[in-house]
């Protein structure tokens, strides 16, 4: 479809993220990457995209939408993560294989690529529940086990403050990186991209430059949204389990984080539901619920440069429009020269 004839179609919401020298953008039927190389070229990628709901609608459901997403993105973005390595055209960037994931890889016949990408997918689950679910909940332990209603709250609330806090030092000092610095960037220019686009207004680096670089519907929005629901969502249920059983669940750290554990995609269906909402309605109450999101965004996001809105543009046009004209690789990607860009 041209953009022509794209326009008279409404206007599609595009979501993203930043990954290294580049961005990816997802709209409803295909996702892009383009990404800058140290040459000042722009390479961009692009392929098909169906969404789970398509193929199964009751994964388009309210409540069920909000989990199947998380892991969907989950997945994809580790998978353009890669692709924006071997885009970039540097060699340094992409590691060797360890000689386990090899092994692996031999052991269940895939390719080393692949493995390579479950591992890395594996670890930063582990990494993810032993920060933020398995340190957090070890705040029970300075508890009385005999508990009411109002102590299974401060318990929940204590180590939802402890997570928090967790996450505002996790994302500070991985901003201190600098290649960290300058994908932050780049997510700042995803951002005023979609802005422009959801302005209707051309797609340039000037246009996008006026927008600012918080977006209330971004991931860390929706990470500080399920992270605050989560206080109250998990106190609801050991007090309804409390009352029904007489079982306090919080007082046995195993049985507390397993629950916490089974019952994330839940509270992940919940909190991507609230973002919805909160993204596509305004008012006084409304703003005071996105503060907190877009607040978290000042750590991941950074004000971008002219030629970083060109590469969040230039994905964003090829996943509405199709990839440019240029020089093809045999990948099948596009490079863009300065001059093209």
């Amino acid at each position: 479809m041209s953009k022509k004839e794209n326009a008279s179609c409404p206007r599609a919401d595009i979501g993203g993220q930043a990954v290294l020298d580049g961005v990816m953008m997802k709209s409803p039927d295909a996702v892009a990457v383009a990404v800058r190389r140290a040459n000042g070229d722009i390479v961009v990628k692009r392929e098909d995209y169906v969404s789970p709901a398509k193929k199964h609608k009751w994964m388009g459901l309210p409540f069920i939408r909000g989990s199947v997403n998380m892991v969907q993105m989950l997945g994809l973005g580790m998978r353009v993560l890669d692709d924006s390595m071997k885009m970039s055209g540097d060699e340094s960037m992409q590691e060797e294989p360890s000689k386990f994931e090899k092994w692996l890889a031999e052991k269940l016949g895939k390719n080393v690529d692949k493995v390579v990408m479950g591992v890395a997918v594996v670890m930063a689950v582990a990494l993810s529940v032993g920060l933020f679910v398995l340190l957090p909940n070890l705040v029970i332990m300075l508890f009385p086990k005999n508990a009411t209603g109002g102590t299974l709250l401060l318990k929940n609330l204590v180590s939802g403050v402890i997570r928090i806090a967790l996450l505002i030092a996790y994302i500070s000092a991985v901003g201190q990186v600098p290649d960290m610095r300058k994908t932050f960037q780049y997510h700042g220019s995803e951002h005023k991209t979609v802005y422009c686009h959801e302005h209707d207004l051309p797609l340039t680096p000037k246009n996008a430059q006026q927008f600012t670089t918080l977006h209330p519907r971004c991931g860390t929005s929706f990470l500080i949204l399920t992270f605050i629901l989560s206080v109250l969502f998990y106190s609801i249920i050991d007090v309804l389990v409390l009352q029904l059983t007489g079982f306090d669940l919080g007082a046995h750290y195993l049985l507390r984080v397993l629950s916490r554990i089974v019952l994330l995609p839940c509270v992940a269906g919940v909190s991507y539901e609230a973002l919805k909402a909160l993204a596509h309605h305004e008012g006084p109450l409304v703003r005071a619920l996105r503060w907190p999101g877009l607040q978290m965004q000042r750590l991941t996001t950074r004000q971008p440069s002219d030629d970083q809105c060109e590469v969040a543009i230039a994905s964003m046009n090829a996943a509405l429009y199709g990839l440019p004209e240029g020089e093809v690789t045999p990948e099948g990607w596009v490079i863009l020269h300065p001059a093209q860009a």
